[in-house]
């Protein structure tokens, strides 16, 4: 109950955002947070949705392997899970991507998927920042945590 509480924001941000405005976007989140976090989509979709672009649904064009996450996986909504870097995952993903009626990928995911498989639609990239809102701020409360225990100087 004594425990201080840390308000903030996760900002999303979207790489050239003009080219995804009212276009047809397929957003590749990532995976973990949509498999077993449980989030039906995440911070792509998000940025996606700010500059009005119009979601592609990828699940009609899954690759067998995509396929087997959605059924395993029935909450996820129409985001692609981007889900492990082996060989065979990435030809999925691939596969999936450009399989698909998007104009433009929007991607949340940390890995760079344009430098790990070819695509045939642009990739921006969705990335979101830690913003402290309120009092206290994390690092005043780290600060002084390392402090009470002589970890730093006064």
């Amino acid at each position: 109950p004594r425990a201080p509480v840390v308000r903030a924001a996760s900002v999303v941000t979207l790489d050239r955002p003009e080219q995804a405005a009212g276009k047809r976007v397929l957003v590749v989140e990532d995976g973990p947070s949509i498999t077993h976090g449980g989030m039906a989509y995440g911070a792509g979709t998000v940025a996606a949705r700010a500059v009005g672009a119009r979601i592609v649904d990828p699940r009609p064009f899954a690759a067998p392997e995509i396929a087997r996450v959605y059924a395993q996986y029935p909450h996820i909504g129409p985001v692609l899970p981007a889900v492990g870097y082996s060989p065979q995952q990435l030809a999925a993903l691939r596969d999936t991507i450009n399989a698909s009626h998007a104009e433009v990928i929007v991607s949340a995911t940390p890995a760079d998927l344009a430098a790990l498989i070819t695509l045939n639609k642009p990739v921006l990239r969705a990335r979101y920042e830690f913003e402290e809102t309120g009092e206290p701020r994390l690092g005043d409360l780290v600060e002084a945590f390392l402090r009470e225990r002589g970890l730093v100087g006064r």
